[in-house]
């Protein structure tokens, strides 16, 4: 299963906006895709799950995904996040 560890850069981290669009851009995949935050397990197709994560700028986070397309869903996923999420001028 390929994975990335990736970190929140953008200001407010992983709250409900950004959590939105990780979940959408997931969404264009078939591959299951799932958030790791140390030992706390977040399925990226599941908002509250992702919230629970509780994740703040700074934070790293291991991203893993499943499935005939997993490398191309973690290049858009990382693409999210180096992109910060599109929130940050």
């Amino acid at each position: 299963m390929p994975k990335r560890t990736l970190t929140l850069t953008n200001q407010r981290g992983l709250h409900a906006r950004a959590a939105t669009k990780l979940v959408k851009c997931g969404q264009q995949f078939s591959a299951n895709i799932v958030v790791y935050k140390q030992q706390q397990k977040a399925d990226a197709a599941n908002i509250m799950s992702l919230l629970m994560l509780a994740a703040p700028c700074g934070t790293e986070l291991t991203v893993a995904a499943e499935g005939n397309d997993a490398e191309q869903a973690l290049d858009a996923i990382e693409a999210l996040f180096d992109a910060r999420f599109d929130e940050d001028q």
